[in-house]
């Protein structure tokens, strides 16, 4: 009788892991199976689970805007250096002709010959604390401009997300948040489409 009983509780534990494994597996009456999160109503993807991404690489290379702000920083870096390339060219034209002079002995006093040389050593010191200022400020409106562009895409990201409803977009840069993803979760261009229409130079 105990042997009965074994042999019925076996069968019944089979049976209900078959059972398991069928439902889990997403087999229908007609043994086909059913692709993994398929939504009810023929409704996309995405809206079953209502997340996605951006690849800000992409966004940024294309985002007019950011372009705008690249190239603000550019003319700045540019003038900057320019600047001090110009000052740096007098500084190495008056030193040449310290150097001349004194080969030629072309001072009088060894006074006047020190003199001379702080005088040049001062400017050279200024030179130096002129680039290392521009440095600064360049950073500094570099991060200005990084931050009002942060500033920027997020509101634009919360009136675009009024229509769509995400719960939560990503950011993604080279791969290094997102190691795999469904295409369907990649909003890149469409925000972006709207991002550049929605951009007027005069904004900025």
């Amino acid at each position: 009788m105990k042997n009965i009983n074994y042999i019925l509780n076996g069968v019944l534990a089979v049976a209900v892991i078959v059972l398991f494994i069928l439902h889990f597996t997403g087999k229908n009456e007609a043994g086909e199976t059913k692709p993994p999160l398929a939504p009810e109503g023929g409704g996309s993807l995405s809206s079953l689970l209502p997340v996605a991404y951006v690849n800000m690489d992409s966004l940024l290379q294309n985002y007019n805007y950011y372009k705008d702000l690249n190239e603000i920083i550019v003319r700045k870096e540019e003038s900057a250096r320019a600047n001090v390339n110009q000052q740096g060219s007098q500084l190495q034209a008056e030193l040449q002709d310290f150097e001349r002079k004194i080969n030629n002995n072309a001072f009088l006093t060894r006074e006047r010959v020190e003199q001379e040389q702080q005088r040049l050593l001062k400017k050279r010191q200024e030179l130096e604390a002129l680039d290392n200022r521009l440095t600064q400020d360049l950073m500094a409106e570099h991060q200005r401009l990084l931050e009002q562009l942060r500033d920027s895409l997020s509101a634009q990201l919360k009136i675009f997300n009024q229509e769509k409803k995400y719960q939560i977009i990503f950011s993604n840069i080279s791969s290094d948040n997102i190691l795999l993803a469904d295409d369907i979760f990649d909003i890149t261009n469409e925000l972006l489409i709207y991002l550049n229409k929605n951009y007027s130079p005069s904004n900025n």
